[in-house]
């Protein structure tokens, strides 16, 4: 394995590279933010909360929001791995609506056997607040941006979400195409992050795909969808050991915010507040695709192909690709 590209690759990468994340307080100026795109590593940026007109109680939150829609799986593993009769599959939740009084009041249930958590990832925030969206009530509470993130960038948001849950549900590993700015706004989000020069690491493989639906009597079922497949980490809890990869573990508390640059892979554990939640809202700027850096991601992740990938087999050769 020494005398493999991605191993040289990592071994430089973490000779140059700290094991922590950098911490500053307060938000940086446009500036200082485009040198961290530069660099790409995650930072921590205390004593700046979310700029909120209004404060984000259950009762004010279920008297301005209706219907959502929310995921629901048994174990709190959304969009994740699980073994079922033998094989593993790559698993979706089941997609259902409640009231959002309704799901605050289910995440303050310990004897549930089922799990929901607010994770749509669709710009809820964004095209949610607009005349007739689930989250029409609360738009006017937040800002559209972040405004030192959209100057430096040069763009607005693409996304803008809000996740609402609590310490059963845990996000998988997996990286995003985005310069994400991540807001803690109740509660406590644990980030265990690895750089893409460490994503072979993660194994990725091929499943099958299944997804949690109702049965008749209202129980959830899974069901494999036929033909179809998903390019996923094989690594179902990636706070364990991951040798030769070397993670870094990211506290974000209320009133602070996370940049998670492109192409980091994360797994994403929650503490919840006094009242059993966990709210966060995170923007999702489009990275540059212009230069290098788009074109590297891609290198970077082609290193861990699945067996059978294209160029698979000249880089366990060690060879150029």
């Amino acid at each position: 394995m020494t005398d493999t590209i991605a191993y040289r690759i990592l071994q430089e990468y973490q000779e140059l590279n700290a094991e922590e994340h950098d911490v500053f307080d307060g938000p940086p100026t446009p500036i200082e933010f485009l040198r961290m795109i530069h660099i790409s590593r995650p930072a921590l940026f205390e004593n700046c909360p979310l700029d909120l007109r209004n404060q984000w109680t259950d009762e004010y939150l279920s008297s301005r929001v209706g219907d959502v829609q929310v995921a629901i799986t048994p174990d709190g593993r959304a969009d994740a791995l699980l073994d079922h009769e033998g094989r593993t599959y790559f698993v979706e939740p089941s997609y259902e609506t409640m009231s959002m009084r309704q799901l605050l009041r289910s995440l303050e249930s310990e004897d549930s056997s089922e799990i929901v958590y607010l994770q749509s990832q669709n710009n809820n925030l964004g095209s949610g607040v607009a005349k007739g969206g689930e989250f029409e009530g609360i738009g006017s509470d937040l800002p559209i941006d972040v405004s030192w993130a959209s100057e430096a960038l040069g763009r607005q948001p693409d996304a803008v979400n809000i996740w609402i849950g609590n310490h059963k549900s845990v996000t998988s590993v997996h990286s995003d195409p985005y310069e994400n700015i991540y807001s803690v706004a109740r509660g406590t989000k644990i980030f265990t992050l690895y750089p893409p020069t460490e994503g072979w690491c993660l194994k990725e493989k091929h499943y099958p795909h299944a997804q949690w639906h109702r049965d008749q009597d209202g129980r959830l079922k899974l069901e494999v969808s036929p033909g179809k497949t998903v390019r996923w980490s094989s690594v179902q809890d990636a706070t364990e050991p991951l040798p030769p990869a070397r993670s870094i573990t990211v506290i974000v508390r209320e009133g602070q915010m996370l940049y998670l640059p492109p192409g980091w892979w994360h797994y994403v554990q929650q503490l919840p507040d006094k009242h059993g939640k966990v709210i966060a809202v995170n923007y999702w700027y489009d990275m540059e695709m212009k230069g290098h850096h788009w074109v590297f991601l891609s290198l970077l992740r082609s290193l861990g192909s699945p067996e059978g990938d294209v160029n698979q087999s000249c880089i366990e050769e060690g060879q150029r690709i």
